[in-house]
């Protein structure tokens, strides 16, 4: 299924959890009073509600005035990313994959033809000492 064609799900709109970190943001998860210091219980009652309106207010103006046009950047930066992974990133690796196989054949051949059979006969120089 194309990414057209999906549906966009309203109800869970966090299915990986990415944003799990952020919880649900709870007035009690943000303001408490300790035992022995307490505020009149209208005050406690209306910060409550305050708080809640705020908090969603806020997040709907925020996200009706800036969302399209962040969610606009970030879709423009992953199409970057992915433009400069297939046509420059992609392609060099490959250059260095090539030239470093080159290079490993090069350095195996040295090592086989020219060190080994020097440690080798170092070795049968030392092998009389064996017992």
């Amino acid at each position: 299924m194309s990414d057209d064609q999906k549906e966009i799900d309203l109800v869970n709109r966090d299915p990986n959890e990415i944003n799990a970190r952020l919880g649900t943001l709870n007035f009690n998860e943000i303001f408490g009073e300790p035992e022995g210091i307490h505020s009149i219980d209208c005050v406690w009652k209306l910060s409550y509600k305050c708080f809640e309106l705020w908090k969603k207010l806020c997040y709907i103006i925020l996200t009706t005035c800036c969302g399209m046009c962040i969610a606009a950047e970030w879709g423009c930066e992953f199409a970057y990313i992915a433009f400069y992974h297939i046509w420059f990133i992609t392609p060099c690796m490959k250059v260095l994959e090539i030239n470093c196989g080159v290079c490993q054949k090069i350095y195996s051949l040295c090592i086989n033809c020219c060190i080994y059979p020097f440690c080798e006969a170092c070795g049968a120089m030392f092998n009389a000492f064996k017992k």
